[in-house]
């Protein structure tokens, strides 16, 4: 008789094979029929619309009144300029989200990314050519650089400029591609279980790594809106707790704190949902979560952190016992 369930089983292996600066693999597995696509497809969503990156958004070329005009000496017209400029990514150093950055170059000249690059910004597309110009041309342009998600047509930038900037088509994101394949995986001699591999690749503005985590960061918050505590009438057998705002804070979901797939899995598969739990272990109660490795430890002790906690935190016992309430009330 074929097995029953009560629960779909949780894929527990996962991989990253680094192919190179840009590209990886990412592979998790094994997934019940039907549940890796599920997962894989939106998730590739996200990595393509949310990754943050950085474009021109705006130029100005001194000499030149608009984008059908040209300059003396220099062989591209200003059109053939912009065109050529979208192909080379910049990245912001110092944590930056915008800048304004202006260049100056006299000819004979060959003007490729590399030639961009400065104290402000990084051009991880070196090799991309611009303009070509002459001995006897001097060429002058200031871009207005900034971080963002997505793609931004030129008409809504156009109505923010200062005179003699030209808009351009903004394209933030960084990831060039990212697929994914789902493969067949023998669990316990029944092999219709599934393997997701999803390849990404970006432009060298962030790594791919960094891309998928991204992407399960903005995924998680997407979805929390439907973690939010429904206003019911309390049972009447239930005890109701007045919330100050650290015990609403401490009865937010994990799935609230942004954790990687792994870490989430070990605390959800020892039945831990809050994150006042987390606060209310002791260090040597949360090393001992079975599978919890050392890496999912350290990253969980820094989301708590970062939420303003800590673990094994000192609360008072008026939150103690005003959370376990809340808790055994769910």
């Amino acid at each position: 008789m074929k097995k029953i369930k009560t629960s779909p089983l949780l894929p527990q292996e996962f991989v990253v094979e680094n192919i190179s600066d840009n590209e990886a693999n990412i592979i998790a597995y094994p997934f019940e029929v039907g549940y890796a696509v599920s997962l894989a497809h939106p998730l590739r969503r996200f990595i393509l619309s949310s990754s943050q990156g950085y474009a021109p958004v705006a130029i100005k070329v001194e000499g030149a009144k608009h984008e059908f005009d040209s300059i003396r000496g220099m062989l591209e017209d200003i059109s053939e300029f912009i065109i050529n400029l979208k192909s080379i990514r910049f990245k912001l150093k110092n944590d930056e989200t915008n800048a304004e950055v202006t260049y100056t170059f006299t000819g004979p000249k060959e003007i490729s990314g590399a030639d961009l690059s400065n104290d402000q910004v990084e051009v991880v597309t070196p090799d991309a050519f611009l303009a070509t110009l002459n001995e006897d041309a001097t060429l002058t342009f200031t871009l207005k650089i900034y971080q963002g998600i997505g793609y931004v047509p030129s008409e809504d930038i156009r109505d923010e400029l200062e005179d003699g900037y030209i808009p351009l088509d903004a394209y933030f994101t960084p990831v060039r591609k990212a697929t994914y394949e789902i493969d067949n995986v023998l669990v316990e001699d029944n092999p219709n279980f599934e393997k997701v591999i999803m390849n990404i690749v970006t432009d060298g503005q962030i790594g791919p790594v960094d891309a998928f985590k991204n992407a399960l960061e903005v995924m998680y918050a997407q979805m929390a809106v439907f973690n939010s505590e429904i206003s019911v009438a309390a049972p009447t057998t239930v005890e109701r707790v007045d919330e100050t705002p650290e015990i609403k804070k401490l009865m937010g979901r994990i799935e609230d704190l942004g954790l990687s797939a792994r870490s989430f899995n070990c605390l959800d598969r020892s039945a831990v949902k809050f994150i006042g739990e987390i606060v209310m272990m002791s260090e040597a109660d949360l090393k001992n979560v079975k599978n919890l490795g050392k890496k999912s430890y350290e990253e969980i002790v820094d989301k708590i952190v970062e939420y303003g906690f800590a673990v094994g935190a000192d609360l008072s016992d008026e939150v103690v016992s005003a959370v376990k309430k809340k808790i055994e009330a769910e």
